[in-house]
Formats: C-alpha cells, sequence, structure tokens
C-alpha cells in the first residue's frame, strides 16, 4: 500500500476517482498505463469552480487551460521549448520548465523573485525514470516505489552519470526528486523527454498556491496555466526526505504525509539520522 491509498483511506470525500489520463501521441511515458494508483478526484462543486474559472479567465488572457490530456502535448511542447508553465501537482501548484534548460531555469527564479542559492527540486514522469538524473542504487529494493507516486521529495546523490544542466543547483552534489501523485504532470515530465526543474508557484516568501487564482499576478509570466481546481492539500508541501546515507533517512521538511513517509521508511529498515549519527 503507497501513501496515496493510505491517505486516501483518511479522506473518503476525495475518494471518487477519474479515469487516467491517455499519453502524448509519442508514445512516452508507457509505464504510466500501467500504473493503478490511486489518483485524487474533486468534488463536484470544485469540478463546477473549476468550469466558471476557466469561461471567467481564459477568454482574457489566454493562457489558462484545462489539466486534461487534451492539453498535455501542447504542455510538452511549451517545456521543449524553453518556457515556463504553471501545473497542478498532489500538493500545491507549481511552476515547472525543462531542467536541462539553462535559460528556462533562470527564467523560474526571475518569476519567483527567488535567489539562485535556493535550490530547485526535479519531477520525473517514474520511479525508473530517476536513475538518469540520480543515485538509487544504494536504497533498499521497493522503498522508491512505496514512497512514489505520493506527496514526497527524495534527496539524492546527483552522481557522475546525472544528466541534469550542470548550472542546476551550482555546488550541491544532491538533487530533490518528485514523482507527484497527479497524472498531468507526469505525462508531460515524461514526454518532456527530460525532467522537470519544478517549484511552488508564488512568489518567494508568500503563501504556497493551492488554486490558480493564489498567483494571478503571475500568470502573465508563463507560457501556459494549467487548471486542476482547488488543490486538497490545505497548503501543505510536500515531506522532504534526505536519504544520501546507506540505512538512513532524514526528515528535512515536514509536509503532507509525513507520518505515513515515516512509517514506509522504517517498514523498509531505514534508520532516522541523528546528530550522533
Amino acid at each position: 500500500m503507497n501513501i496515496s491509498t493510505r491517505i486516501a483511506d483518511k479522506l473518503p470525500l476525495l475518494s471518487s476517482r477519474v479515469p487516467l489520463l491517455g499519453f502524448p501521441k509519442s508514445g512516452v511515458v508507457p509505464l504510466l498505463q500501467f500504473n493503478k494508483r490511486f489518483r485524487f478526484g474533486f468534488p463536484k462543486k470544485m469540478a463546477w469552480s473549476l468550469e466558471k474559472c476557466e469561461v471567467s479567465v481564459e477568454n482574457k488572457f489566454g493562457l489558462v487551460r484545462p489539466a486534461t490530456e487534451a492539453y498535455s502535448e501542447e504542455a510538452i511542447e511549451a517545456l521543449k521549448a524553453g518556457k515556463v508553465i504553471a501545473v497542478p501537482t498532489d500538493t500545491l501548484y507549481g511552476f515547472a520548465c525543462d531542467a536541462c534548460s539553462l535559460e528556462a531555469v533562470n527564467r523560474i527564479y526571475e518569476i519567483k523573485g527567488r535567489k539562485h542559492t535556493s535550490p530547485l527540486a526535479i519531477c520525473v514522469g517514474d520511479v525508473s525514470d530517476i536513475g538518469r538524473f540520480a543515485v538509487m542504487d544504494h536504497l533498499p529494493h521497493g522503498l522508491l516505489d512505496s514512497l512514489l507516486p505520493g506527496p514526497v521529495t527524495v534527496v539524492l546523490r546527483r552522481g557522475e552519470s546525472s544528466i541534469l544542466e550542470k548550472s542546476l543547483n551550482p555546488g550541491l552534489e544532491t538533487i530533490g526528486v518528485r514523482v507527484p501523485d497527479s497524472n498531468f504532470i507526469r505525462v508531460i515530465a515524461g514526454g518532456s523527454g527530460s525532467a522537470l526543474a519544478l517549484t511552488s508557484a508564488n512568489l518567494s516568501g508568500q503563501p504556497s498556491s493551492v488554486c490558480i487564482k493564489d498567483f494571478e499576478n503571475l500568470w502573465e509570466h508563463c507560457a501556459y496555466v494549467y487548471d486542476g481546481g482547488v488543490l486538497p492539500s490545505g497548503r501543505a508541501g510536500s515531506t522532504v526526505v534526505d536519504l544520501t546515507k546507506l540505512g538512513k533517512y532524514k526528515i528535512l521538511r515536514p509536509g503532507s504525509a509525513m507520518e505515513e513517509t515515516v512509517a514506509i521508511l522504517e517498514k523498509h529498515s531505514l534508520q532516522e539520522e541523528t546528530a550522533a549519527s
């Protein structure tokens, strides 16, 4: 049972399922087709709000799109062109771009008003993609599949074989990696052929965004804003856990599904890293 299933048991209101998205015509991310993990559905009230939002803002700005299969190819093309887009995840709305494009990464920092010394995480389409960007062979078998997809950021060593842009998080030998339990962003991450640099859709120091209205003042800086309705996380970001040391874990930031995350880590015989260790 992964984290998403555990959360679903506690949130019956959100347990209505939505069909999995299809895949880009290019045939990428085929592993998603066989992934039967739980997908959060949205109550009818949220869907109604989303429909109203589309009518009122899309005509005005020409930027807002529903976060659905029909718009995945458009999002992928924008990413390949070095653009920044706004997307829903399983926790918050985020700004995303090609993590291997220096220009696009710099653009995200500019939009957020964020110092380049603050690291960005990356997002990939599936757990099997992580090995292209970070070292994972020291982890217990099945650990990442138990944690992900889910509201967790795992911090791993980049390794010499990582294909990430060297200027992404300069000076750091580690990288935070996400596989959100959100089908739209996973499809476009896989379809991009790269990893996405991902950060919260807000100005640095401001509250996180759970609907697109929360960052309306920043829409103009995005190629597209993909609307997935109101997110249920209550503005809690992902739980960030350091998994760089063999047999150890360290919670760097408590967030969504914190208790479930720790339970999975300890089930796989990892011990919490302490100051003494």
